[in-house]
C-alpha cells in the first residue's frame, strides 16, 4: 500500500488499525473513540485522517491541553463532538507521602499487575501524597474495586471532577548539534552527553525508547520529530533536521524535558 512508505514498517499494523477506523465510521457514520494513544499515535492519525479529510474530522482530549496521552473522537464532519464523548474519568487516591514515595511507575506497575491494559489509562501523576490518574470510563469500575494497594500502602480511588486535575506543564530546552549520522546510539551520545560505549550499553539493555517503544538496535536510524526516552536520564525529541553542514555533517536541533 503507497501509505505505507511514509511511515515505518513497525507502524503498518496501527496503520491498519487507523484505516479500519476511518472505513467504519464512513459506512455507519457512528463517531468511533479511540483508546489512549501516545504522541506518534495521535500524529499518525491526524496524518492518515487530518485536514485533507472532507466526510470525517477527528479530535483529541486527554483531560487537561496539557495532557501527553489522548483519546481521539472520528466522526463525521457534521457531527457535534462534546467532551462527554471522550469517556475519561480522573481518578484521584491519597497515599501516607511520610512513609512511603511513589513515583509513575509505581502506579503504572500496580494498574499493568491487575491485569488493565496501558491503553486503557491516559497521563498519571503521583506526588504530595496524592495520585491523579486519567482512566477510560469503562474500567473506572474494575479499577476502583481491585486497586486497593501500591508498594503495600492502602488506597482508595474515588472520582473527582476533571477542573480539579493536577496539571504539570512541560518544559522542553532546544539545543542546536552537529552529527554524523542519525544512528541511534551516535543521537543518544549526543544529546544526553554519554561516550558511544555508554549510549550503545543502555540501548542493547533494553532501557531506550523510541517513540514510546524500546529499540535494542543501535543503528536504529532516528528522524525528525521522533521522541526518546533513556531510563534514568530523561527525555528527549529530535525538533528538526537542518540539512548538513559544510563537512557533511547533519544539522540537527534537539530538546530536552528540564
Amino acid at each position: 500500500m503507497e501509505v505505507y512508505q511514509h511511515f515505518r514498517k513497525e507502524e503498518q499494523p496501527f496503520i491498519d488499525q487507523v484505516l479500519s477506523w476511518k472505513d467504519q465510521v464512513e459506512r455507519s457514520y457512528v463517531p468511533k473513540l479511540t483508546d489512549f494513544l501516545d504522541p506518534r499515535e495521535q500524529e499518525i492519525v491526524q496524518m492518515l485522517l487530518g485536514t485533507s479529510q472532507d466526510e470525517l474530522q477527528t479530535e483529541a482530549f486527554g483531560g487537561s491541553e496539557y495532557s501527553e496521552r489522548k483519546r481521539i473522537v472520528i466522526a463525521p464532519v457534521y457531527e457535534t463532538i462534546t467532551k462527554d464523548m471522550f469517556q475519561i474519568q480522573l481518578l484521584e487516591a491519597a497515599y501516607p507521602e511520610k512513609f512511603v514515595s511513589l513515583e509513575h511507575r509505581d502506579v503504572m506497575g500496580a494498574f499493568l499487575s491487575q491485569g488493565v491494559k496501558r491503553k486503557k489509562f491516559g497521563d498519571i501523576m503521583a506526588a504530595d501524597g496524592k495520585i491523579h490518574l486519567l482512566a477510560a470510563g469503562e474500567v473506572v469500575p474494575f479499577i476502583q474495586m481491585n486497586l486497593t494497594s501500591i508498594k503495600k500502602s492502602r488506597i482508595s480511588f474515588k472520582e473527582q471532577s476533571l477542573e480539579s486535575l493536577t496539571v504539570k506543564k512541560e518544559n522542553w530546552k532546544e539545543y542546536d548539534k552537529t552529527i554524523s549520522s542519525l544512528r541511534l546510539d551516535t543521537v543518544i551520545k549526543e544529546i544526553y552527553g554519554l561516550s558511544r560505549k555508554d549510549a550503545a550499553v543502555l540501548i542493547q539493555k533494553m532501557l531506550v525508547k523510541v517513540n514510546y517503544r524500546v529499540v535494542d538496535d543501535v543503528k536504529f536510524q532516528l528522524q525528525e520529530g521522533d521522541m526518546l526516552s533513556v531510563r534514568g536520564k530523561g527525555r528527549s525529541k529530535i525538533v528538526a533536521i537542518r540539512g548538513r553542514s559544510k563537512k557533511d555533517k547533519i544539522k540537527m536541533t534537539a530538546a530536552i524535558l528540564q
